[in-house]
């Protein structure tokens, strides 16, 4: 098996250390396992909460040519903390034949391996967000303050070092009036941005003004002296740089000129997507939708075999039909109590199964132990050399070394009690299913794939179960008539009274 390293660090707060010893972990890993490293891709100072990451956009770009097996990270949050992401990456490079496996955290190949990584990857997502808030809650003190708060500074304006309040730059604020005097006078925002370039004006971080650019200054509220930041709005929280009649005049002026914005058709959240598949050729179904005469929108799932024409007659089935049977059979198994207790019991096993580094480490630890003992021995039978010397050095720098890594893995990597995954999958109960996130979220941890077929619907789940039958009439009878999961959105109106398998491993 060939594999490549991926290691990151998100801030300019950690040492390349954190670098080096992602890379020994994961070299060692590598080594215990039989995977040939080929490559490291390192990523310095980025946050896994964006995907816009050098390395990582050059790791996903090689995976295509197919060289690599095995992405290894020191841990899952060295990946990606958004779990949106790292599900959509994962698909991707699964698709090239490539996984990702973490060094440090046992987690299988199987579906009970899905439910833990999921348990992971919602822990880093929480820290992430915990740590989103911790910083969200400094922010927002400064801007009560109407203190600078980060990012790129309107031209105009400069921080006073010490307090952090916005003051006046007399050498570019002269560049704001011009500006909006230019426009007022009749001049596009193409001329104002030619002129400004022409006469060497630059923006605050160096570069040549844009059309967009000088739209955005001419919509700066900042300009009339009104600070903000999310909601906290105060006029007068920074110096103004331009009269109100002057800013309400250029805003008159770019509603008139303003052309009418080119419709969009908006991009609908099809759940299911990479998840569900056609029952007759098991290819992918996508999402479309189509408008009616009454320009009401209908949003389906159609295999993507038909679309193509290709041979395939499986019918579309409408979005919220599908969805909603998916959603509904997932809340069903976690407001079984007896079920939640088997998948804890399961994702325990798994993890005392797949947890095999810190019984590797404490092997060698005894074996570095027993080489010690022997040298002493030799040592007191008064067999010294300096290689006997350089030999014990060694010896008791590897043992020092495998101490740390077992106290590090004893105290990183604790296995997860069966208390805090039973409180993790109850969470799951709390979820508002008519809210969108919430039902991604338990499609993207409990489903692993959905066949649709003319009479049935067969799901794979990420937890074992085993097989059990769920008829229309039964569905119709839980939802008392009324639910969407009976209109005629399902493959064939004439199969009313045919089972729906649900199939997990």
């Amino acid at each position: 098996m060939k594999g490549v390293i991926y290691a990151r660090y998100s801030s300019d707060h950690q040492r390349e250390g954190s670098i080096e010893g992602q890379i020994r972990e994961c070299t060692a890993f590598a080594e215990k396992n039989g995977i040939t490293l080929l490559h490291n891709y390192i990523d310095r100072a980025y946050s896994a909460k964006i995907d816009n990451r050098p390395a990582f956009q050059e790791m996903i770009k090689d995976s295509h040519k197919k060289m690599f097996d095995v992405i290894l990270v020191w841990k899952l949050d060295r990946f990606a903390r958004d779990r949106f992401d790292s599900a959509y990456y994962k698909n991707l490079l699964k698709k090239n034949g490539v996984r990702v496996v973490s060094a440090t955290e046992p987690i299988s190949d199987g579906p009970d391996g899905i439910v833990i990584e999921a348990l992971f990857e919602g822990m880093a997502e929480y820290y992430s967000a915990e740590l989103a808030q911790k910083i969200n809650r400094g922010m927002t003190g400064n801007a009560l303050k109407c203190k600078y708060n980060g990012g790129t500074l309107a031209v105009g304006y400069k921080i006073n070092k010490e307090t952090r309040l916005y003051e006046v730059n007399p050498l570019t604020a002269p560049i704001v009036t011009e500006a909006f005097n230019a426009y007022l006078d009749g001049k596009t925002m193409k001329q104002i941005a030619d002129d400004f370039n022409a006469k060497g004006y630059r923006n605050t971080i160096g570069r040549k003004f844009s059309i967009d650019a000088i739209s955005r200054m001419l919509q700066n509220r900042h300009y009339i002296g009104e600070y903000k930041f999310k909601d906290i709005v105060t006029p007068g929280g920074v110096p103004a740089l331009i009269p109100i009649e002057l800013f309400n005049a250029v805003q008159q002026r770019i509603v008139k000129t303003k052309k009418a914005p080119s419709s969009h058709k908006a991009v609908d959240d099809y759940l299911l997507t990479t998840k569900l598949y056609c029952g007759h050729c098991e290819s992918f179904m996508v999402g479309e939708s189509g408008t009616s005469n009454t320009n009401k929108i209908y949003r389906y799932y159609k295999c993507a075999t038909a679309k193509k024409r290709k041979g395939c007659h499986k019918k579309a089935v409408r979005k919220e039909w599908i969805e909603d049977i998916v959603i509904n059979q997932v809340m069903r198994f976690l407001m079984d109590d007896e079920a939640i207790d088997e998948l804890v019991d399961i994702l325990m096993r798994a993890q005392k199964k797949e947890n095999t580094t810190l019984p590797l480490l404490k092997q060698e630890l005894r074996e570095v132990e027993k080489s010690i003992k022997n040298m002493l021995d030799a040592i007191q039978n008064s067999i010294f050399t300096s290689s006997t010397k350089q030999r014990l050095e060694e010896l008791e720098a590897r043992k020092e070394d495998l101490e740390i890594s077992i106290a590090r893995e004893q105290m990183f990597k604790p296995v997860l009690e069966p208390k805090k995954i039973k409180f993790f999958l109850h969470q799951f109960r709390k979820l508002d299913t008519t809210k969108l996130e919430h039902r991604r979220s338990l499609i993207d941890n409990f489903v692993n794939a959905v066949f649709l077929h003319d009479d049935r619907i067969d799901f794979v789940f990420n937890y074992q179960k085993g097989t059990k039958t769920v008829t229309f009439k039964e569905l119709e009878e839980a939802s008392e008539g009324s639910s969407d999961l009976i209109v005629s959105a399902r493959p064939n109106n004439g199969d009313r009274q045919k089972p729906i398998s649900v199939i997990s491993l």
